[in-house]
């Protein structure tokens, strides 16, 4: 997880696709940018809608957007990062991330994406920790 920029609590990398790039490949491009990650998308997390105060336009007057989260098995931690000077990357269990995560819309993928790929890949009955 990395902080925020514009208030207290952590988040994930996020951010726009350009026109020319898949949600994979700009979920991809956002972890290198905004935290200093390499690695490999494994799961589809869903779709998570929420609302942007910097995408309020005449178009969406509510700055609503939809989000793709993805699970990415992190492979490199980079020592330098285009959004270096601006965040600070923090690892925690899943628990931890949920009472730290700065928006809602974040911990229900959390709480509910993260859960089914787990009990999905690996254990049906046991709990994240």
């Amino acid at each position: 997880m990395i902080n925020s920029t514009s208030g207290s609590g952590l988040l994930f990398p996020k951010g726009g696709w350009e026109t020319d790039e898949t949600a994979e490949q700009a979920a991809t491009r956002e972890a290198i940018e905004e935290a200093g990650v390499r690695g490999d998308l494994v799961h589809f997390l869903g779709y998570y809608a929420f609302k942007s105060k910097t995408l309020q336009d005449e178009f969406s007057p509510e700055g609503l957007c939809k989000a793709a989260m993805f699970a990415l098995l992190v492979k490199e931690e980079l020592e330098s990062w285009p959004e270096k000077s601006l965040r600070q990357r923090s690892w925690l269990k899943i628990p931890e991330a949920i009472q730290q995560c700065r928006h809602p819309w974040m911990r229900e993928a959390l709480e509910k994406g993260f859960k089914n790929w787990y009990a999905t890949n690996y254990n049906h009955n046991s709990t994240i920790d």
